[in-house]
């Protein structure tokens, strides 16, 4: 049946969780109240990407896009948009600053995008594999089953290009063809999709917009290594997306996609979902495959690599979710059409968890080689609030942070890895001037420290020094003998961990060590926090000249730590001030300093 509109509203996490449910029921109640159900089709999809402006719906064939809504504008945009083809105006992004935009494709946000993983997120319902099927779903697996030979997959993913999002970027023919040639008659395929990056949420999106396509990527997987069983390792932090992937499994059954015999080809696998209990060293490969047995997750020595040696000592292809959605894509459209987006070592695009002081926060997908600056200030509009940029920082609490200067450097595994940070799963971390430098480095040795495992001595005991170091600098307790010792505890957990986890904690230390001497020596030598993040650095002083005394700083201060009286100068007792910055907030008359 077709229908003459289709209202497509937002159903990620974070839409769900701002109401978005709400807004979805009302939207149905109003269709049938008004009597527009017939001619309009209401279809929960995935995350459109532009999480800062949500919820949000979308009207098809117009391409409406509406920001913001709440669950009381459904009445309206049933009645003005699919009874009437009026726009509901006020609802249009950039409607607030006198610049409204209507279609979705003339956002800035997207303009620069390029869509292949998140092909099918805020398209189609991910709960419909009818839909997914519609979109080319299932179609790589049938031209994979029908058509090629294992050798040829192989062929076409290095054709293609293609290395591992989560963070390692290793070739992905290259370790399918290690698990390939290795004669054992049980071999497995396991989905990492377990996220723990702070601020990331790039496979959470992807599994509930489309779950069928991880789905689809390993059963391609398994075929081409002689697999017959799978496995999604998945944080039990993300129950939509383990609900929609159970759905998708059941369906994907049913059609005989999944199981024995798929569509009478003779081949069969299986799939289940094993759930992590939220540890962020999980995320390595061999401390995943040890959580999986049932055994605590720690990380072994490599080789042997588990794609030789791996779940329950078998043979194991580990991709994570990002790296899967690629597969269909790839064997639909050809290793060489995908070769094509990129750079000359990193081909395809990249997908990002944007966040921070950025005016337009949201998931967005580029092709590699895309520069910091395209991405902070054409996709996502600048910062916030008019302030300065300060640094952006990639790959979770692995990476590092990258100051102004780099800003046009092409975002490539490479580049990154030359200016001292690394791409990892996708997490993107916009600052400005206002944040600490030492206090966002502290912030993610504390973020590693708890995540370690603890197996090895240069990441449990050096992470928690690097960190008690860090605490002191912020504390303004401080010596200058403190930045070597911070280098050379670095160098040793780079050179003697033993696994990624450990190896790569110290590069927010390291990074920030490079690009922001300035601010360690200011908080060791002069004992002064340039951003005033550091409290204990911080004093807020009163101007006799500029006090008017009309006692607000008084009033809002929680701990009686202000004296005066009305119309008279004020004064803070530093002594009961817990610098929380209150009287600099709430003076009108720039009475009150913060230094």
């Amino acid at each position: 049946m077709a229908f003459k509109n289709y209202l497509l509203v937002c159903g990620g996490t974070a839409c769900e969780s701002n109401q978005g449910i709400a807004l979805y029921q009302n939207l149905q109640r109003e269709l049938k109240y008004q009597g527009a159900d017939a001619e309009c089709q209401l279809v929960k999809t995935g995350c459109f990407g532009f999480c800062e402006a949500g919820p949000i719906v979308k009207v098809l064939p117009d391409e409406t896009f509406y920001v913001k809504v709440k669950p009381e504008d459904a009445a309206e945009i049933v009645a003005e948009h699919v009874l009437k083809g009026r726009p509901v105006s006020r609802l249009l992004h950039g409607a607030d600053e006198q610049q409204p935009v209507r279609a979705a494709p003339e956002l800035d946000f997207y303009q620069k995008q390029v869509r292949i993983v998140l092909r099918n997120c805020g398209v189609i319902d991910p709960d419909s594999i009818q839909e997914y099927i519609a979109r080319d779903g299932y179609a790589a697996l049938e031209k994979v089953l029908f058509e090629m030979q294992p050798q040829d997959v192989i062929r076409e993913l290095e054709l293609s290009g293609l290395r591992g999002r989560g963070g390692a970027g290793f070739p992905t023919w290259r370790k399918w063809l290690f698990s390939q040639q290795v004669a054992n008659p049980v071999k497995y395929v396991v989905c990492n999709a377990d996220e723990g990056d702070p601020g990331a949420y790039m496979d959470r999106s992807t599994l509930e917009g489309d779950p069928h396509s991880i789905l689809e990527a390993m059963i391609i997987a398994g075929r081409t290594v002689g697999a017959s069983q799978g496995y999604i390792y998945i944080r039990a932090e993300y129950p939509l997306a383990i609900q929609r992937l159970e759905r998708a499994i059941t369906q994907a059954r049913e059609l005989g996609l999944l199981g024995a015999d798929i569509l009478g080809s003779g081949f069969a696998f299986e799939i289940e979902i094993r759930l992590g209990a939220g540890a962020f060293v999980c995320g390595e490969e061999t401390a995943l495959l040890a959580s999986i047995e049932g055994k605590r997750g720690m990380p072994v020595p490599r080789p042997p690599f588990p794609a030789v040696k791996g779940l329950w000592g078998k043979p194991t292809v580990i991709n994570n979710v990002e790296t899967l959605a690629n597969i269909p894509v790839i064997i639909l459209k050809g290793g060489a059409w995908f070769s094509q987006i990129g750079t000359g070592t990193s081909k395809g695009t990249k997908v990002f968890a944007l966040t921070g002081k950025v005016r337009h926060s949201g998931l967005i997908e580029v092709p590699m080689g895309t520069t910091l600056r395209e991405i902070i200030f054409e996709i996502g509009g600048g910062i916030k609030d008019g302030k300065a940029f300060k640094a952006a920082q990639t790959g979770g609490p692995s990476g590092g942070v990258i100051p102004p200067e780099f800003l046009d450097t092409p975002i490539d595994y490479e580049n990154l890895q030359k200016i001292g940070s690394i791409m990892g799963s996708g997490g993107l971390i916009v600052m400005d001037e206002d944040d600490c430098i030492v206090d966002v480095a502290k912030f993610y040795l504390q973020f590693t420290v708890d995540e370690s495992c603890g197996k090895c001595a240069p990441c449990r005991v050096g992470g928690r020094t690097l960190y008690n170091l860090l605490e002191k600098i912020t504390r303004g307790l401080g010596v200058t003998e403190d930045i070597q010792k911070l280098k050379d505890i670095s160098l040793a957990m780079q050179r003697a961990s033993l696994c990624g986890l450990g190896q790569t904690a110290p590069n927010p230390v390291m990074s920030t060590l490079r690009y922001f001497m300035p601010e360690y020596e200011a908080h060791i030598n002069e004992r002064h926090c340039p951003a005033a993040k550091c409290k204990e650095l911080i004093q807020y002083l009163i101007s006799e000249s500029a006090c008017v005394g009309c006692t607000a700083c008084a009033r809002a201060c929680p701990v009686d730590a202000i004296r005066g009286e009305r119309k008279k100068v004020h004064v803070i007792d530093q002594a009961l001030c817990i610098k929380c910055g209150r009287c600099y907030e709430v003076c009108k008359f720039g009475a009150v300093s913060r230094g």
